[in-house]
């Protein structure tokens, strides 16, 4: 009985050797591939290594485009503006007739007609026509003359901020350097005008133009000649 222990033993040890015999067709498991060692690296020099060189990327290029504008200087050439025809500054010197005498006058296109102020305007009756009197003066010391005309018509005018008024109309000759006319004046009492004579489109018409940017173009007048 003595020797069951051992017969035991060896049954269990021919069991687990005889694994293979009892298994013959078993595909028996690769050996896994051997990793070759790394090699071992090499002491690390740092002289060997190539200089680092600074890198400066260059700013682009600006072109600087100058542009000129050329200015031509514009030229003032004085030409007639119509042959043959009078040219007036904005203020000149006029002879009223009759009575001879010379006043300032402001050339007012937008007046259609010429206009005189006056003093001690009078109207009267002669030969069953109706007549003024009245007084002018140059704006000198000199004595006022005294005029007498028959009165053409009446023209009525309203101006803003001042009274309806009815005014008389004459014949008058006025003259402005060597040019005379004869045209209609309405005769005006009392200084409503900074000049004494505005010369309207009646005179202008057909005979002058006006250079608002002059003065006195015409200079002195001369002695009236007149011509309808």
């Amino acid at each position: 009985m003595r020797f069951l222990p051992i017969f035991s033993y060896l049954l269990v040890a021919q069991l687990l050797t005889g694994c293979e015999v009892l298994a013959p067709n078993a595909t028996p498991e690769p050996a896994a591939e051997e990793v070759p060692p790394s090699p071992t690296p090499a002491s690390f020099d740092p002289s060997l290594c190539p200089s680092v060189e600074a890198v400066v990327c260059a700013e682009p290029e600006v072109q600087v485009v100058e542009r000129v504008v050329e200015r031509k200087l514009e030229r003032v050439i004085e030409v007639p503006v119509a042959k043959g025809k009078l040219v007036l500054g904005s203020e000149e010197v006029f002879t009223v007739e009759p009575g001879g005498v010379r006043l300032k006058a402001l050339v007012d296109t937008g007046a259609a007609t010429c206009a005189l102020n006056v003093q001690e305007l009078t109207r009267f009756e002669r030969d069953g026509s109706e007549w003024v009197r009245f007084s002018l003066a140059d704006g000198t010391e000199g004595e006022p003359q005294q005029i007498e005309l028959p009165i053409k018509r009446h023209v009525r005018v309203a101006r803003p901020g001042f009274d309806r008024q009815r005014r008389p109309i004459v014949d008058m000759s006025l003259t402005v350097g060597e040019v005379t006319h004869m045209v209609e004046v309405n005769l005006v009492e009392g200084g409503e005008f900074e000049f004494p004579l505005l010369v309207g489109r009646n005179f202008l018409k057909d005979a002058a133009v006006v250079d608002v940017s002059r003065k006195q173009v015409q200079g002195q007048p001369t002695a009236p000649s007149v011509s309808k």
